[in-house]
């Protein structure tokens, strides 16, 4: 006969050593969210590289033929028209590309 001190004792020892269905859930989903935020973190370094690396160049992102931009005393209004659709047509050239070498 175990008394109330050996059966918990028991219990936090097979707790250690099988790991309940919610804990191994609790753990998948931690492991993903620490995947996830790794690639954001890469996403974000090479955004801000290619942004630094377009400064120096001096690209003319933003003032292309066909941009909107309306100037008058106290405000100025930027209405990148034609650099979105460029950006638009790169980027999905792009992530057709990618798609493409994933399969």
């Amino acid at each position: 006969m175990t008394t109330g001190i050996e059966s918990s004792n028991l219990r936090t020892s097979l707790s250690r050593e099988f790991p309940t269905p919610s804990r191994l859930r609790y753990n998948f989903l931690v492991t993903e969210i620490g995947k996830l935020l790794v690639w954001v973190g890469g996403v974000v370094v090479v955004v801000g590289l290619v942004l630094l690396l377009g400064g120096r160049l001096h690209l003319p992102f933003g003032r292309l033929p066909g941009d909107i931009v309306y100037r008058s005393k106290n405000t100025t209004v930027y209405f990148p028209i034609v650099t979105s659709i460029l950006l638009s047509i790169v980027l999905s050239i792009i992530l057709y590309v990618l798609g493409r070498l994933g399969r």
